[in-house]
């Protein structure tokens, strides 16, 4: 079992930098991959990035170059690297691992607004 929770998130101005921390806890061997999904009102939840234990990464593309994922893999632990935020980035970040099975945080709600 793993359990995931997030920090950071809060209310940012656009064009302003945010940083979302997920911590890993319970009972397991490793997690293969870590990521990030967020869900905006009346849309799907949609995948932001993830990465591996290896320290590959996938973005996707509207995050592309503003976003940036990392991960310590010693405290179990990823990050989100928020920049250059817009309206459109609001949403529920959720906090998502792999071992073995899907794991969820319940997650932190990003909110960019002046």
């Amino acid at each position: 079992q793993v359990q995931l929770v997030e920090s950071g998130g809060g209310l940012v101005q656009p064009g302003g930098s945010l940083r979302l921390s997920c911590a890993a806890s319970g009972s397991f061997s490793s997690i293969a991959a870590m990521g990030w999904y967020r869900q905006a009102p009346g849309k799907p939840r949609e995948l932001v990035t993830y990465i591996t234990s290896g320290g590959s990464t996938n973005y996707a593309e509207s995050v592309k170059g503003r976003f940036t994922i990392s991960r310590d893999n010693a405290k179990n632990t990823v990050y989100l690297q928020m920049s250059r935020l817009v309206p459109e980035d609001t949403a529920v970040y959720y906090c998502y691992g792999f071992s073995g099975m899907d794991y969820w945080g319940k997650g932190t709600l990003v909110t960019v607004s002046s």
